[in-house]
């Protein structure tokens, strides 16, 4: 059996959530989705499980961070194309969600940061690595 990664995070609205998530694309697995939780999926083995922070609480015995005040993590997805990477951003950002930083761009590799309505942060990377070169 393949490894799987299960991203977890607090959130104040799961139903926004969900749809913030939705119009980015992102689909969720029914069978791990109910009013505390909702399984979204990112890759083959890759989930977010976006829970209610009441829920959340019940995994640890630590204060939920404050992601408006502080960076708990940093959840970096790469897709197919610097388009992809634009058109994810700046649909996250019509829905409510804010840019964080500028875009950066090495040659090889884009991405954009945002943020959601939780206040996560997300980069949505391209990365050509036929197109690094060496420092010689």
């Amino acid at each position: 059996m393949a490894k799987q990664i299960f991203i977890n995070l607090p959130v104040k609205d799961l139903k926004r959530s969900m749809d913030f998530f939705a119009k980015l694309g992102f689909t969720f697995n029914p069978q791990f989705t109910d009013e505390n939780a909702a399984c979204m999926i990112i890759g083959e083995n890759i989930f977010a499980m976006l829970l209610v922070e009441s829920f959340f609480k019940t995994f640890t015995r630590k204060d939920i961070a404050d992601a408006s005040k502080t960076t708990e993590i940093l959840t970096c997805i790469s897709v197919g194309s610097r388009d992809e990477v634009n058109k994810m951003v700046d649909a996250a950002v019509a829905d409510g969600g804010v840019e964080y930083s500028e875009a950066a761009d090495h040659g090889w590799m884009y991405y954009r940061v945002f943020e959601d309505p939780d206040k996560h942060q997300w980069e949505i990377m391209f990365g050509d690595e036929s197109q690094i070169t060496e420092n010689k």
